[in-house]
């Protein structure tokens, strides 16, 4: 069992005690989606640690996504309860990267380069900072400072 998973164990048996049911419930969300990721694929296989986080990462951004939709519709008690949820899962993530530190591993990836840096070669160097990153950094923005160093 991964750290992650461990954590989400303890907390949870925290929240049943204290009787937090906004607690209790998001985290048996995340150890839901856990357990659903692990039974995923031909068989099953228990997770590594990065591969919890990624889990982890991807639950707080679909309560993100849910949060920023129902804000747009005018729902804002449903708004609230999904980033108080985001909020909360995010206790679970490492500390993200600043702007400026992750700016730094764009440039550095870029100065590896044999060649001068174009179009070409945002994928490999998209994959090569998402892998120095370790999950403190999203995708997206990740992609949007490579395209504009290469811009």
């Amino acid at each position: 069992m991964g750290a992650t998973k461990a954590r989400l164990k303890q907390d949870l048996a925290a929240a049943l005690r204290a009787k937090d049911e906004a607690a209790k419930t998001t985290i048996r969300m995340v150890m839901a989606a856990i357990g659903v990721e692990e039974v995923a694929g031909a068989t099953a296989r228990e997770l590594t640690g990065a591969e919890e986080l990624a889990v982890v990462a991807k639950e707080m951004r679909k309560r993100r996504e849910s949060a920023a939709t129902y804000a747009e519709a005018g729902r804002d008690d449903l708004a609230s309860k999904e980033a108080s949820e985001a909020d909360f899962i995010a206790g679970y993530l490492p500390v993200p990267l600043s702007a400026q530190e992750l700016e730094a591993l764009v440039d550095e990836e870029v100065s590896r380069l044999d060649e001068a840096p174009t179009m070409k070669h945002m994928g490999s160097l998209v994959k090569a900072v998402t892998a120095r990153a370790e999950g403190r950094a999203e995708g997206k923005t990740i992609a949007s400072l490579v395209r504009a160093r290469l811009a």
